[in-house]
């Protein structure tokens, strides 16, 4: 007993050292009231601004035969063969989403309301309102709706900086899922950034183990302030149910989806003016770094914030506001977040150490009376959708924009000769016959009927083919 008092005073200073080491902003339980805590009360604030979505849309079911549908087949019968053609059918999906605005702007997934024609939307209380689409992301998979009521006073929820997340942070993912009602599941953040996935084209999504199921796409994922940090957006799941790996779209996304509303829809994200390309270990080597980090410029566009701030091919991009960019990925999520007019500042490697830059972002310039046309006639693209490129254009559809110009395709219709074309949404056109092809006026004009057939030459990705009919 003589050296108890010594053990319960090393005992104290290890715990007094342990205190100090433990951020500011969070504690180790320390008795059974703590661990008891409940996280009733941040639910009780955020359930009523949380929304069920009710999208009815119209298909069509498919005809007797795969092949009465063939636009080949069409073209020499059209539809007169009356057991050929679709039958309308109603079909509803349901989904959440959640107030962002007391005037009834709602956010949630793209693909919950794509194609809808009719919105309902249900408030935790039971009240229902219809809904107009103010705003469709498909690069996000995100879409704004606005609810037809004049009231001011509707719950909603804020918007927190999705950056100030943390793995190990805890949160809630609150929604709708298999239709049984609001639903509240808890997990913590277990990766960010995640840029492997797939899902749409600004991959820097947060990953959690929150329980998320089919009916919980467009719900939010809440921290405990009870601010949303991220839209419920995906699962990955061999079966289709929650197996503890769901994916959210960060909330720094939302906000130029929002701002889309009160500019008619139209999103408007800024550019620096250059086209990139991953950086590999043997030119991250070479380059004298430790390892591949950044992404390597390998075009400066005339007249643009980067070639204004001075940037210049081969320089390395390390990072944007001190945000890591660790791939184009990252660059793109970056860009995406940024508001035109913003000034940023670059870090650059060049000659072996690091230099800033203070770009200006600005929004992507487009051609006068620039819009999309669809090609008429008989000739391998008739029934395309096209417009001519420009940075604007190549910005909207996340391609890479090339000073030469071009023209690019933003939809091909299936009932069209240029379905038959292998050609698909986000092919740049280049050449017809050899011809260069800058605009829409020289593609129609060089797609004209021709005895020798046509040779067109197309991009790709960073690929370049050529295709002959």
């Amino acid at each position: 007993m003589k050296y108890l008092w010594q053990i319960i005073l090393f005992s104290g200073i290890l715990f007094l050292s342990a205190q100090k080491n433990v951020a500011a902003d969070t504690f180790l339980p320390a008795s059974r009231e703590q661990i008891q805590l409940s996280f009733a009360p941040v639910v009780k604030k955020v359930s009523p601004a949380v929304v069920n979505i009710y999208a009815v849309r119209v298909v069509n079911s498919q005809p007797v035969s795969p092949f009465l549908n063939d636009p080949l087949f069409k073209h020499f019968f059209g539809d007169a063969l009356p057991f050929g053609a679709p039958h309308a059918r109603v079909q509803s999906s349901l989904g959440s989403g959640v107030l962002v605005r007391n005037d009834g702007v709602v956010i949630t997934n793209d693909h919950v309301i794509k194609q809808a024609e009719e919105i309902k939307v249900v408030l935790a209380d039971g009240r229902e309102f219809s809904a107009d689409i103010m705003v469709r992301d498909v690069r996000t998979d995100l879409a704004a709706l606005k609810l037809k009521t004049s009231k001011k006073d509707l719950p909603y929820l804020e918007l927190r900086d999705a950056d100030e997340l943390k793995v190990g942070d805890v949160v809630l993912a609150v929604g709708n899922p298999f239709g049984f009602g609001q639903t509240v599941t808890m997990g913590i953040v277990s990766g960010l950034a995640r840029t492997e996935v797939g899902i749409k084209d600004f991959r820097s999504l947060i990953q959690t183990d929150a329980a998320v199921n089919p009916g919980n796409s467009g719900g939010p994922l809440i921290t405990l302030d009870g601010r949303i940090v991220g839209i419920n957006t995906a699962i990955f799941s061999n079966t289709g149910a929650s197996i503890g790996i769901s994916f959210a779209i960060p909330s720094n996304l939302v906000v130029p989806v929002l701002a889309g509303v009160d500019h008619g829809g139209k999103i408007i994200r800024p550019w620096a003016g250059i086209s990139m390309q991953s950086l590999t270990r043997e030119i991250a080597y070479y380059r004298g770094l430790d390892y591949p980090k950044g992404i390597l410029i390998t075009k400066v566009y005339k007249n643009t914030p980067a070639e204004r701030a001075g940037l210049k091919v081969g320089d390395i991009l390390l990072k944007i506001d001190d945000h890591e960019i660790l791939n184009e990925a990252a660059y793109r999520f970056r860009m995406a977040t940024a508001k035109p007019s913003q000034t940023s500042k670059f870090t650059i490697w060049r000659d072996r150490h690091e230099q800033t830059f203070q770009v200006t972002l600005e929004t992507p310039p487009d051609l006068p009376g620039n819009q999309p046309v669809e090609i008429p006639g008989r000739n391998p693209l008739s029934g395309a959708v096209v417009v001519t490129l420009s940075p604007a254009v190549a910005s909207d559809l996340g391609i890479a924009y090339e000073e030469t110009g071009g023209v690019v395709i933003i939809q091909v219709r299936s009932d069209s000769l240029a379905i038959l074309s292998g050609l698909l949404p986000g092919d740049v056109i280049l050449k017809v016959n050899d011809k260069v092809i800058e605009n829409v006026d020289q593609l129609f004009r060089h797609l004209t009927r021709s005895r020798k057939g046509w040779g067109i030459t197309f991009k790709r990705g960073s690929k370049i083919f050529v295709q002959n009919w």
